[in-house]
């Protein structure tokens, strides 16, 4: 797949950890944030999403309209800050102290044009799922923005994916951990702008998402499940126990 970009979105608020600077929390000796950044050390540029005191030389820092606004209004800021030329980028929540480079190898691989007598072991495609009108919405009249992003057809002519994310062992999409084309990110952003009136605060990541093909991936490498974020103090001793 060549080169890729990352975006890590660090500026949740931790509610049911009483508010902590969740991703600076150590794993490992290492923080949560500072683990997914080395997961993606051969990205560029990395651009981190949230308060940061220290980062690993390189990262780009930005905060997200307005902070503590939700992970969609993260993520259009970090994609904000991408060079023009990137056409792929990791988008992946802070919280992931046991991703790994293999798991992102999976998933751009992913991402690759499709033979025509192979599909990808591990995967399906799937639209994301529908908003609450039952359909992907389209930009209105006079918007100035296109409907879809430009689509990647396979071999046989269907449109190829816009994305591999990793799903749980019960089938449940891991959003934000996951690999994604820039245009079709960009182009998402722009119709939730319009939608929800200009500001995307608190927007959910499935209406960031709807209307994406997604390819959905299985787990199937070494370790323990990279996906595996860390939401309570009990989340953190498990992640600790399997980063020994």
């Amino acid at each position: 797949m060549g080169t890729y970009a990352a975006v890590v979105l660090a500026g949740g608020a931790a509610r049911r950890m009483g508010g902590l600077d969740k991703p600076a929390l150590p794993v490992g000796g290492r923080s949560m944030r500072d683990r997914v950044l080395a997961a993606v050390s051969d990205a560029t540029p990395r651009v981190l999403v949230g308060a940061a005191d220290a980062v690993p030389s390189g990262v780009r820092v930005v905060r997200e309209d307005p902070p503590g606004g939700g992970p969609v209004a993260a993520a259009a800021a970090g994609l904000a800050l991408l060079d023009p030329d990137v056409s792929v980028v990791a988008l992946l929540a802070a919280d992931l102290p046991l991703l790994t480079r293999a798991a992102i190898g999976e998933l751009l691989k992913h991402l690759e044009p499709e033979t025509s007598d192979t599909e990808p072991a591990g995967g399906r495609s799937a639209p994301a799922p529908p908003d609450r009108s039952g359909s992907a919405p389209v930009p209105p009249a006079g918007s100035g923005l296109a409907p879809a992003p430009p689509a990647h057809s396979g071999l046989d002519g269907e449109r190829g994916p816009d994305g591999a994310c990793f799903v749980d062992g019960d089938g449940r999409r891991q959003s934000l951990c996951g690999v994604w084309r820039v245009a079709a990110l960009r182009a998402a952003v722009q119709r939730l702008t319009v939608e929800r009136g200009g500001s995307l605060s608190g927007a959910p990541v499935r209406a960031l998402l709807a209307g994406l093909v997604v390819r959905e991936v299985a787990w199937s490498g070494e370790g323990p499940p990279p996906w595996f974020d860390c939401d309570t103090d009990e989340d953190v001793r498990r992640a600790e126990e399997w980063a020994r």
